[in-house]
């Protein structure tokens, strides 16, 4: 490794509600691990499961979404979850919602980011949020969510960039760290759109990336078990999330569509996102949180 590079620092830890980021100090890396770092509901498991089947040349039963534990989540016991990683000996994959500054960076773990449009990202977390079961709504019982309108949590989102009522840490914290960190060459932004609008493609980045040689008789098990479809009735087979949403694990995997909200919102409360992102984050990232698209000079 080149030790001229400036690699991102840990400057803080975020400790709020359901989430405790010191967890991550536990970790011992090892240099072919993966972190998904992504923020809530901007295509987490769709990532996931993308990397799963790269890992495991496109296995029918390997289900991203019930593979790689998030380390801040206070809900399981670190203990065991650390127990299981020390244990597994096919390649890692980690998985977090936080902002990079809060979490250790090791130059030879891949990092792959997630960007998404803050809109859409609000559209999928209500559904979310709406479809826990008892037993999640108790246990995010201070947060709001459930019980509003798209419109009124939307408008929650905009006035306090909380985590909308699912995990803790700001969308545009997050969203600027995995910019600062783009040209890292074990940093990989991706975006929600660009996977919408060639899978293949992006798949086979993220497996260049990875450094994954792909057979090309599994590539056609790899790009059907990546779909929408195949990810919803897999979803199904996972006890967790069937236990944990009203209507089953595939409520994990909804419509995977953007754009709902533009017959919903008013003019108005359309543009407060875009005047919100272009005070927070510096216009190249906002441009790119927003559409996926990058600089004319990166692409």
């Amino acid at each position: 490794m080149n030790n001229t590079i400036t690699w991102p620092q840990k400057t803080r830890e975020i400790r709020e509600g359901l989430v405790d980021s010191t967890h991550w100090k536990h970790l011992k890396f090892r240099d072919d691990d993966i972190v998904i770092d992504t923020y809530a509901k901007s295509g987490t498991n769709w990532l996931a499961q993308i990397v799963a089947q790269l890992i495991y040349a496109g296995a029918a039963d390997r289900i991203g979404m019930a593979m790689g534990a998030y380390l801040e989540m206070t809900w399981v016991s670190l203990e065991a979850t650390l127990a299981s990683a020390e244990a597994q000996t096919d390649r890692r994959f980690f998985r977090s919602h936080l902002p990079l500054d809060a979490l250790p960076f090791n130059p030879n773990a891949k990092y792959i980011c997630m960007g998404r449009d803050a809109r859409d990202i609000v559209w999928s977390a209500h559904n979310h949020r709406a479809n826990f079961s008892p037993t999640l709504r108790d246990l995010f019982k201070d947060a709001p969510g459930w019980n509003i309108d798209i419109r009124a949590y939307y408008r929650h989102w905009l006035e306090h960039d909380d985590g909308m009522g699912i995990w803790a840490g700001s969308l545009w914290q997050y969203a600027q760290s995995c910019w600062n960190a783009r040209h890292l060459s074990n940093v990989l932004l991706v975006h929600f759109n660009n996977l919408k609008a060639d899978l293949g493609g992006e798949i086979r980045r993220i497996a260049a990336f990875l450094e994954i040689s792909i057979d090309e008789a599994t590539w056609p098990a790899i790009l059907e078990h990546c779909s929408f479809g195949y990810m919803r009735g897999a979803a199904s087979k996972v006890e967790i999330l069937e236990r944990n949403f009203l209507q089953g694990g595939k409520t994990i995997i909804n419509k995977g569509t953007n754009g709902r909200w533009k017959d919903v919102l008013s003019a108005d409360e359309i543009a407060r996102c875009d005047e919100l992102a272009a005070e927070h984050l510096t216009p190249d990232c906002a441009h790119w949180l927003k559409t996926g698209e990058l600089p004319n000079s990166e692409e």
